[in-house]
């Protein structure tokens, strides 16, 4: 008969699993709590990188202080906002209140079943609907008119105070990201300093240049849509291709779903509109997706097309079109740690090989 074995743990062990699992926990909540305040932080860092881009070309220009180098570039990037906005607002304004004065015409097409919207009614009986329900609960039931009011002001205010804290977040990110990456190379062993130095330029090369052309290509993309919607006399133009220039940040499906909403717009207002923003969506993406995005990818990220997939799925995962957005950059620098690692193990760096005295100037 087999004798019975005994495993002992240590006590100290037991403690230590315990209190392993009680961190992880407590970080899972703290992150769940502050989901939202995360996302700012994350936005902020890659206008950051973005930014980052133009004051280092001033510093290689002549500005000595980087605080006058942030304050040109942080306000030429307000300006620039400022000047979209006082061009596009107003044709914004225009148009909602175009629609809004459209809008008892397509009630009153929805209702008789006729114009373009009329198909709701003739097939799908939404008018009559709406009306048993009206009936049964009351305009609250179907609109949820009870807490709207609290809701849309609650959104606002929200919009508000997120703009407002990662402008700050990037301001103080750009004054203040060299000095933080001192502090964290100052924590490595001197003999290791030249390699994390290297390693950090390379991901920021990496994730910066990436974030810069995709914010560039996404403009490409809102301008060309809206060029064409106004030449096709499609309505809410402006409006449609911003959010082209929003949905094309998102990488592989962004600029599909954009082309899909255009394209639906187009057909409601005439079938010529239609087919021409559909065909020109079909050719733009073939040229954003095999001249403009391996330009980008292929000079910053350097991902092939399976990883750049992959890395967008999980992150669309993970943590939606946020992590959508992060996943590419995310996966550059992790790869950039790879590369670095396989490196290592075939030989070590001049500061890290044996026998070898730092050449820095002291």
């Amino acid at each position: 008969m087999t004798p019975e074995r005994w495993v002992r743990f240590p006590v100290r062990t037991v403690l230590v699993v315990i209190g392993l699992v009680i961190a992880v926990w407590a970080l899972i909540s703290i992150l769940s709590i502050a989901r939202e305040v995360i996302t700012w932080i994350l936005i902020a860092i890659f206008l950051a990188l973005a930014m980052n881009q133009g004051v280092d070309a001033l510093l290689r220009r002549g500005v000595r202080r980087r605080g006058l180098a942030v304050a040109i570039t942080y306000l030429g990037v307000l300006g620039g906002i400022a000047a979209v906005g006082a061009t596009f607002v107003p044709i914004l304004i225009d148009q909602v209140n175009e629609f809004a004065d459209k809008v008892p015409e397509y009630v009153e097409d929805l209702t008789k079943g006729e114009g373009r919207l009329g198909f709701l009614q003739e097939e799908y009986h939404i008018v009559d609907r709406i009306k048993e329900a009206i009936q049964e609960g009351g305009a609250e039931r179907v609109f949820g008119l009870s807490g709207t009011a609290i809701s849309i002001t609650r959104s606002v205010l929200t919009i508000i105070a997120a703009i407002v804290t990662i402008a700050f977040l990037t301001l103080f990110m750009l004054l203040e990201g060299p000095a933080w990456l001192e502090r964290f190379y100052s924590l490595v062993p001197e003999q290791s300093q030249p390699r994390w130095r290297r390693l950090g330029n390379e991901m920021y090369r990496t994730v910066g240049g990436y974030v810069t052309g995709n914010l560039f290509i996404s403009v490409i993309a809102g301008v060309s849509y809206t060029i064409v919607m106004l030449i096709m006399g499609v309505p809410f133009a402006a409006a449609l291709g911003l959010v082209v220039a929003i949905l094309d940040l998102v990488p592989l499906v962004g600029a599909t779903v954009a082309a899909l909403i255009v394209g639906t717009v187009a057909f409601f207002d005439s079938l010529a509109a239609g087919i021409v923003i559909v065909v020109f969506a079909i050719v733009y993406q073939q040229i954003e997706n095999h001249l403009l995005q391996p330009l980008v990818y292929g000079r910053t990220v350097q991902l092939s097309p399976l990883a750049v997939l992959i890395a967008v799925l999980v992150g669309a995962s993970l943590a939606g079109v946020l992590g959508a957005l992060a996943a590419i950059p995310i996966a550059g620098a992790i790869q950039v740690l790879i590369m670095d690692w396989r490196r290592s193990r075939v030989a070590p760096t001049p500061a890290e090989a044996p026998g070898v005295a730092d050449d820095r100037p002291g």
